[in-house]
């Protein structure tokens, strides 16, 4: 398991726990160095079976809709091998579950093959009840599983 963490998610939580979990180096930048040659992007995108993205944000989802590749999500994202399953995870307000353009995002994303698990509705972290919270990790974890081939 490699983990890669946008902008965004450093400003939630540090690479040194993913770090220690993984027992891998965290990507956080589209130009860190590794060892060898290949950009770590195509390297990983080309050893994976599964992108898991949890929490989607409404950004990433979009950015992930339209192809935008200037971080290193977006580029192992458009990288990634055909076979690769991709595990979409949203989580956000409600309200922006719901926009037009997250859901077309959405439709795009299951057009192109991607899976989503949840949202789920309940007490969302901006104090709002409704659609858009994260599904629980446990769910996400063994749905990621089961798409390896290791669990049900």
């Amino acid at each position: 398991m490699h983990v890669v963490l946008t902008a965004d998610a450093q400003r939630f939580v540090t690479a040194v726990p993913f770090k220690t979990l993984s027992r891998h180096p965290v990507v956080t930048d589209l130009y860190d160095e590794v060892d060898g040659w290949q950009p770590v992007h195509i390297r990983l995108a080309d050893e994976a079976d599964l992108l898991l993205v949890a929490p989607a944000t409404a950004h990433s989802l979009a950015r992930l809709a339209l192809g935008l590749a200037d971080d290193a999500l977006g580029c192992i994202a458009l990288a990634l091998r055909p076979e690769a399953k991709v595990l979409l995870a949203p989580a956000m307000n409600g309200k922006m579950w719901l926009h037009p353009a997250t859901q077309q995002h959405v439709k795009t994303l299951r057009e192109r093959g991607c899976e989503f698990i949840g949202p789920e509705t309940g007490t969302l972290a901006c104090g709002y009840e409704g659609v858009g919270r994260l599904w629980p990790v446990e769910a996400i974890a063994a749905r990621a599983l089961a798409l390896l081939g290791g669990g049900s």
